[in-house]
């Protein structure tokens, strides 16, 4: 966490916009990295 608002202070971006949105953002890339995961080892869905 600490480096996602290092990364945001240094792009401009508000740290109280930044520690908002960062708990979302990160979910989203989870999910999409466990995605990539699953089709990569055969698992896809559907």
């Amino acid at each position: 966490m600490g480096a996602a608002l290092a990364l945001a202070d240094a792009l401009g971006v508000s740290p109280a916009a930044a520690a908002e949105l960062l708990p979302v953002i990160e979910a989203v890339m989870v999910g999409k990295l466990n995605e990539r995961m699953d089709v990569a080892h055969g698992r896809e869905e559907g």
